[in-house]
């Protein structure tokens, strides 16, 4: 498999299992919006090796991004020309949140630790805790529901409590021998104990259980506590991506 070939494979699995609301397609860039909850459903990321953008485009687009109120974001995955790096640079695109997309192989035990909970839909218990623990523009459990609702492959909504007590979350998508790992979260005050480890442990032990090879993630690079703990896994990079954001928002 070649490296353009995985990075859009990922892509595409990516944007399955964190759909958004509405999508646009301009010459090998797919738009997604989804009311600004998270950059990666509110971009334009290419689609298509050597997708190029010129300055007619990029204004066309940019006035779709200020009709749906969100930031003018490209989200750059190597996928696209050389040049549009350049271009948005060049137009006062600012880079921000350098990001790495993980692998790992998917091996051994397929039993999910025994005090986290798998469900296959989602609830709203499990999407105000997430959100709450998450805090800050992640908190919007109501557009967060909204995205994790229109999942069409085979999810697991993931809780580790203690006690009886709620304390680690996440979601696992597979698609196509891949488990995606998405919104791994611990409650604020539980944090550094391994309790993410866990949680990480029974979503790629049900993506074995589901016939997963191998799992993915993403994860900011400056995030290196959690860099660590994948790399605990075996997680390795696959390729990264930046984004270029129009300066002022939207």
């Amino acid at each position: 498999m070649s490296d353009h070939d995985l990075v859009l494979g990922l892509e595409c699995r990516l944007m399955n299992a964190w759909p958004a609301f509405d999508y646009q397609a301009y010459e090998g860039w797919i738009l997604r919006f989804a009311d600004g909850y998270s950059k990666r459903a509110n971009s334009a990321t290419p689609l298509m090796p050597g997708a190029r953008l010129d300055d007619a485009l990029v204004d066309y687009m940019v006035l779709r991004f200020l009709d749906a109120n969100v930031r003018p974001t490209f989200r750059l995955t190597g996928l696209q020309d050389p040049s549009v790096d350049d271009l948005l640079r060049s137009r006062g695109f600012l880079e921000v949140e350098p990001t790495c997309v993980l692998t790992a192989p998917v091996r051994g035990d397929c039993e999910p630790d025994p005090e986290v909970t798998i469900e296959p839909q989602v609830s709203k218990r499990w999407v105000r805790e997430a959100a709450q623990s998450y805090g800050g523009d992640k908190a919007d459990d109501a557009t967060l529901i909204q995205i994790v609702s229109r999942i069409r492959q085979k999810a697991a909504f993931a809780t580790l409590s203690l006690d009886e007590r709620p304390v680690a979350w996440g979601l696992g998508v597979v698609e196509r021998g891949f488990v995606g790992l998405y919104d791994i979260v611990v409650a604020p005050d539980l944090r550094g104990i391994g309790l993410g480890r866990r949680v990480v442990s029974s979503l790629m032990a049900w993506g074995c259980g589901e016939g997963a090879h191998t799992a993915y993630l993403q994860v900011r690079e400056e995030n290196e506590i959690a860099l660590s703990l994948y790399r605990a896994f075996g997680f390795s990079q696959a390729y990264r991506y930046t984004h270029r954001v129009m300066p002022g928002g939207a």
